[in-house]
């Protein structure tokens, strides 16, 4: 797709850098406080919207208990915290990287510095929702993280900032719909909120930066970390749910994955929560038509 990309100015960058500082001392949370640790967790309640559940539609579902169904969005909710904390490490050393050598009084180094420390409390705070859960510490398999090693190490510049749109956007449309959702358990809804206020900040700035990346880039630049990011976008969604959880659930494994995979409700999901990524993506010049292959097998095109 042609791009149309227009150079940002350094002043304006600035000026958004500014603002995003602005807004977080006006309005940022704190998760140990905010959200309520000490009830027990009451599993009456969903950890997820069960409409965005990986099973949610399929045959396989419709025979499951409530209480199954009930403890399968649970464990799905923390695999997905899981998987936000793995990307989010690899996303804070791809932005430490990027500004190692900023002038310290550059609103910009001083905003990323803040966007880094709302990801460690993000982190920390996914960490307590999936213990209280009743979750294991879901992880991708051990070759994808060792594909996030080789990310974090050949990524810069753009790739951090897309990657920070690819792994945000999907969680911020998922998470708009699990904070509304009364049949969420409460804390959960909680986490959601403080996630969904704090991260809209983080994808403005990685919209701006992602764009004054690009601008004059060459094209094998731009075809290099379009590739770097559709390949990130493929294993993060791959991963946000841990084949574990199904056996958590006390379901068959092997029927549950075979049936999510065929799940055209759950893709339909995906891709509808990822339309204005693809937008953007494509009006910056990162659609290339290697980069769309991986997206289409994500299911995000």
């Amino acid at each position: 797709m042609a791009s149309s990309t227009v150079r940002p100015d350094n002043h304006d960058q600035d000026d958004v850098a500014e603002r995003l500082l602005r807004s977080a001392a006006k309005l940022s949370y704190d998760p140990a406080v905010e959200v309520d640790w000490d009830t027990p967790l009451d599993k009456d309640f969903h950890g997820q919207s069960p409409e965005w559940n990986s099973l949610y539609g399929t045959a396989y579902w419709n025979e499951m208990t409530e209480e199954q169904q009930k403890e399968l969005t649970r464990q799905e909710s923390a695999s997905v915290a899981s998987t936000g904390i793995w990307f989010e490490m690899i996303l804070q050393q791809l932005v430490l990287r990027d500004i190692y050598r900023t002038d310290h009084t550059d609103p910009r180094f001083q905003w990323a510095l803040t966007e880094i420390a709302d990801e460690c409390r993000h982190s920390i705070m996914f960490a307590r929702g999936s213990q209280k859960l009743g979750a294991p510490a879901y992880r991708p398999r051990r070759a994808i993280m060792e594909l996030g090693r080789v990310m974090k190490t050949v990524g810069f510049g753009e790739a951090a900032y897309a990657g920070i749109l690819v792994a945000e956007e999907v969680l911020d449309v998922m998470q708009r719909d699990w904070m509304r959702d009364e049949r969420v358990v409460p804390f959960v809804r909680t986490i959601n909120n403080i996630h969904v206020v704090e991260e809209s900040r983080h994808m403005k700035f990685a919209r701006d930066e992602t764009r004054r990346n690009l601008a004059g880039a060459s094209r094998a630049r731009r075809h290099f970390q379009a590739l770097i990011v559709a390949i990130a976008a493929y294993y993060i969604i791959t991963s946000l749910v841990n084949p574990e959880v199904y056996v958590r659930a006390g379901l068959d494994p092997e029927r549950a994955r075979r049936e999510a995979a065929a799940n055209e409700h759950y893709k339909a999901r995906l891709r509808a929560s990822c339309s204005g990524l693809m937008e953007f993506l494509g009006d910056v010049g990162m659609l290339t038509r290697p980069a769309v292959r991986f997206y289409r097998r994500a299911h995000l095109i």
